[in-house]
């Protein structure tokens, strides 16, 4: 059995294989204090106090329905998001008392429902309101 001792691997010292490592890890920190974060506020709606006592009626409400589609429907009829904000505008300036109520059929896409919160936030409705249809029951009225 012969063993060849004439080439021996150059080993690497260990302060040079460290130093690789510390330029790698201040990089990562640099591009991470660099890049900032982006903080998500979610939706910031104005909620009453407790111990208001605002009354509206029914005549104040202005009522949008999402079906299972994601159609935006306004008084029967489907609108989009851009018809949606001049019905809001133009009841908003004839009554200052108006509120905002939002039907969500279970199966609408949350995208569709975050467009329509995102909508009633930037036009700064100040009574809003949302709640999901109930679904009809599987066997039907006895």
């Amino acid at each position: 059995m012969a063993f060849k001792l004439g080439r021996k691997r150059k080993r690497s010292r260990f302060e040079d294989a460290g130093a690789s490592s510390d330029i790698a890890f201040l990089l990562i920190i640099y591009f991470i204090v660099i890049a900032g974060f982006n903080v998500n506020k979610g939706f910031l709606l104005r909620l009453p106090a407790k111990d208001s006592s605002r009354m509206i009626l029914k005549e104040d409400l202005l009522r949008f329905e999402l079906d299972s589609r994601g159609a935006l429907r306004y008084q029967g009829r489907v609108i989009d998001l851009g018809t949606a904000e001049k019905e809001i505008n133009s009841a908003v300036q004839g009554n200052a008392n108006l509120a905002v109520v939002l039907s969500i059929a279970p199966e609408t896409s949350w995208q569709q429902v975050v467009a329509f919160v995102e909508l009633a936030q930037t036009l700064e409705v100040q009574a809003f309101s949302f709640s999901m249809k109930e679904q009809p029951s599987a066997g039907g009225p006895s």
